[in-house]
């Protein structure tokens, strides 16, 4: 009777090693990219397809096989995948466009929308502001004026 103990003891030891590594993958298949930015991904081999999920959300840029860089362009969350000439797949991750920690509000006048980028001052961004990436996700703050 008093192995029982011992012997779950023992299995209590071997079981959180083999949860720990699936915890840490989990995380380390999303990668969190501000909207706007851009990320560096190396491959650990030469590329022959990559394939963007939601092209709305995320857009690839091919420097060379083995070499892309992923740019937020849409709020959402999308996949990015490369594969090698066979089939193999090389990288594949879920990739999460964010707001970041730059500030912009969506200004609506007359029926007319402006996307302001916000820091110390706002003024209007680059991107179109009716161009908010996947239905449903989150947008910049709106303002109505009349």
């Amino acid at each position: 009777m008093s192995r029982l103990p011992v012997l779950l003891s023992a299995l209590a030891l071997i079981a959180v090693p083999a949860v720990a590594p699936g915890v840490a993958l989990a995380q380390a298949n999303t990668l969190s990219i501000e909207i706007d930015r851009a990320s560096r991904v190396q491959l650990p081999g030469a590329a022959a397809s990559v394939i963007v999920g939601n092209p709305q959300i995320a857009d690839v840029s091919v420097v060379d096989a083995n070499t892309l860089f992923i740019t937020g362009k849409g709020y959402g969350v999308t996949e990015v995948i490369a594969v090698d000439a066979i089939g193999r797949t090389l990288f594949q991750r879920e990739v999460v466009v964010t707001g970041g920690s730059t500030g912009s509000v969506r200004v609506w006048r007359g029926g007319q929308a402006t996307e302001m980028a916000c820091a110390a001052s706002c003024a209007p961004s680059v991107r179109a502001a009716g161009d908010t990436g996947a239905v449903g996700s989150p947008s910049a703050p709106t303002v109505t004026t009349p």
